[in-house]
């Protein structure tokens, strides 16, 4: 599993009637491999509302986004599992399939909520319009 985490100030999705949005905390693209256990989903729901990536009193990274009450916006993205590598094209092979991607996305965003964290989603296989205000930046990108 691959989680790009996101710092931002606020962020939305849109996709035609749905939209979704949050103010401070993080955006967070969920990509899913065709080899990723149950096992991978809760590792990264407990690193991303643990991640002490907002800053402190004194400036330093030491607060998570359940520290400071922040929210999630959770957009699922197959495409982080890409391979650039060959070719101009990216490759796929590595990705989770549909009912896989949708199953453990859900899983994500349900053990994210049951850490009693605000979540809005991204919809699961469909275009969406995401746009964020990143606050720092700050972004990293976590794989299982």
């Amino acid at each position: 599993m691959k989680v790009v985490i996101q710092r931002v100030k606020k962020a939305s999705v849109t996709s035609g009637d749905y939209s979704a949005m949050i103010a401070e905390g993080l955006l967070v693209l969920v990509g899913v491999a065709e080899h990723d256990e149950i096992k991978d989903v809760n590792y990264m729901v407990d690193k991303t509302v643990n991640l002490r990536i907002f800053s402190d009193s004194a400036g330093k990274l030491n607060l998570s986004v359940r520290d400071i009450g922040g929210d999630i916006l959770a957009v699922p993205q197959f495409t982080l599992y890409g391979d650039c590598r060959k070719g101009r094209r990216p490759g796929f092979e590595s990705c989770a399939d549909r009912v896989k991607g949708k199953d453990f996305f859900d899983v994500y965003v349900n053990g994210l909520k049951a850490e009693g964290v605000k979540v809005e989603t991204g919809l699961f296989g469909k275009e969406m319009a995401v746009e964020l205000v990143n606050d720092g930046p700050v972004t990293f990108i976590v794989e299982s």
